[in-house]
Order: C-alpha cells, then sequence, then structure tokens
C-alpha cells in the first residue's frame, strides 16, 4: 500500500529558498565584492628630471603648466647600459615621464637617443601609422595600437626620437606636446 504524500509546510518551503539563496547571495558576493582603491603612489618627478637633462646626450622634454588634477606616477632616467627592466642593461639613454591625468588616464613621454624604431614599437604598442599632427612648428607622426585603444605622437630628431602615449584622442596629445619645454619645469 503506498504511503500519502505528506503536504509541504511553511518551513519546507523556507528551507528551500535558503538552500537556493545562500549560494547565490555568496557567489554574488564574491564576483561584485569592491577590492577597494588602489593608491596612487604619487611620485616628485623634477629631481629625476633635473638629473636626466644634466646627462642627456639630447633636449629632455618636460610639461609646463600641468593641467590641475594630474599626477606624476613615473620618473625615470637610465644611461645606456645601466640596469633597467629585468635588470638588463638599457639599450639607450632613455626619460620617461607619466601622469594620470585628472580622468585617471595615464599619460606617457618616452626619450631615446638608440634603437629609435623598437622604442617606436614598444611604446606606441606596435601603433602603425595613423597620419600627422602639427602642434606648434612641429609635425609629430600619429601612431595607433592594432587594437584602436591607444594613441601615439612620435617626433624623431638625429639624437633623439620621443613618443608621447595615452588612451586619448590625438587632440589631447597635441595638447600634451604643446606644453612640453626643454628649458625646465
Amino acid at each position: 500500500m503506498a504511503r500519502a504524500k505528506k503536504p509541504a509546510t511553511m518551513g519546507d518551503l523556507i528551507r528551500s529558498l535558503v538552500v537556493i539563496l545562500v549560494p547565490l547571495v555568496l557567489v554574488t558576493l564574491f564576483f561584485t565584492r569592491d577590492v577597494g582603491d588602489h593608491p596612487v603612489t604619487v611620485v616628485d618627478w623634477q629631481p629625476v628630471a633635473a638629473t636626466a637633462r644634466s646627462e642627456a646626450p639630447y633636449p629632455v622634454l618636460t610639461p609646463v603648466n600641468l593641467p590641475p588634477g594630474w599626477r606624476a606616477v613615473q620618473a625615470t632616467w637610465v644611461k645606456t647600459g645601466e640596469p633597467y627592466l629585468n635588470g638588463e642593461p638599457s639599450a639607450r639613454n632613455l626619460w620617461k615621464l607619466g601622469f594620470l591625468t585628472s580622468d585617471d588616464v595615464f599619460i606617457g613621454l618616452a626619450q631615446g637617443d638608440l634603437q629609435p624604431d623598437e622604442l617606436v614599437r614598444d611604446e606606441t604598442r606596435e601603433g602603425v601609422a595613423d597620419g600627422q599632427s602639427v602642434v606648434g612648428d612641429q609635425t609629430w607622426e600619429r601612431f595607433v595600437s592594432p587594437d584602436g585603444r591607444t594613441r601615439s605622437l612620435v617626433d624623431r630628431e638625429p639624437k633623439v626620437t620621443t613618443v608621447i602615449s595615452a588612451d586619448l584622442p590625438y587632440e589631447a596629445l597635441d595638447t600634451y606636446a604643446g606644453i612640453l619645454s626643454t628649458s625646465g619645469s
């Protein structure tokens, strides 16, 4: 003889909901939790720029009249042969300066005197030619990365190659190039 099923109670319903909802809530919390702010380390770039200016065999560029809210997050000067990335000797006299804009977008400046094609390839993220920009009396080559995200301006001179790169429109790069100077900050 078959037993009659006993009707579900409110307790059964609540236990079933808990079994379904608890894992759902835990998964949701795990994947949507805020890992907190990652504080930005602001660097004092002027002393590094002064050293680069005194040692570089080319004119070192730095910005004047930075827009409000911009923070320096990278300032590097390394001479040819000195340890650089991964302890490997630097292939060139290299000056790098990077800022976070007020919108937290990184904009970088790199200058080097040797192996210009390699410098351009690395700093433009293997960018391809994309026209020209004229800033003041200077013409810059435009490059765009293969994914279309990063834009760069490149100036190739006999003694130095300069690259400005950011995930910003060319107009913003043109503006930044316009505030660069060899005469100090």
